[in-house]
């Protein structure tokens, strides 16, 4: 058996409907982590998406979103995706969503999803700020995931987890006291003054 995953309706907020499917194996024993070498950002891959819009808008955001990330790196690829009838909620919108993937495996991610006003040039060249950002705060997982990771590393087996980061989000502070309260768990916190990073270990 292997992990599925498939997007089956996709919706803009306030009337949009997400419909995901999503198939794995059990899991029953989660292995140590050791996440501490970033690497060097080697590819960009994204998907611009709009829904009950014109299909030109997916474009937009794409066009905006390369002019900044082409200056950095040519590897970039920006699939579009246009969602209309009944697989696309009752709500217009659109969204950008980025993933830059380093020369050791690490995925940092960005989105930015359009409010009400926004056009799609503003919105995909905010995302790529915001995934420049994630890649400027350094570590192995953006912000957004920083938690997760953490997660991972206390269900793991009874043995020592590392996990290099950048600095820790106000939302990661209040995780790991979540974690002491609740695992028992404390972990150990050292900041690299020498790459701005900071670098996690449990046990």
């Amino acid at each position: 058996e292997t992990t599925y995953l498939k997007l089956t309706n996709r919706g803009a907020p306030p009337l949009g409907v997400v419909e995901v499917f999503f198939s794995c194996p059990v899991v029953k024993v989660l292995k140590p982590i050791s996440l501490l070498k970033a690497g060097k950002i080697k590819r960009i891959r994204g998907i611009a998406y709009c829904t009950r819009m014109s299909p030109h808008t997916a474009n937009r955001l794409t066009d905006s979103a390369r002019a900044l990330l082409n200056k950095a790196i040519p590897d970039i690829y920006i699939y579009t995706d246009h969602y209309k009838g009944a697989e696309s909620g009752k709500s217009p919108g659109f969204a950008l969503s980025l993933v830059a993937e380093s020369t050791t495996g690490m995925l940092v991610s960005a989105e930015c999803v359009a409010q009400a006003g926004d056009v799609p040039e503003d919105v995909g060249l905010n995302a790529a700020k915001l995934l420049f950002q994630e890649i400027a705060r350094g570590g192995c997982v953006d912000s957004l995931n920083q938690h997760v990771m953490m997660l991972l590393m206390v269900l793991g087996t009874e043995d020592v987890s590392k996990l290099s980061v950048g600095s820790l989000t106000p939302y990661s502070v209040e995780f790991l006291r979540h974690i002491r309260d609740f695992f028992g768990v404390t972990f150990k916190v050292k900041a690299d003054a020498a790459t701005s990073t900071v670098l996690l270990t449990c046990k």
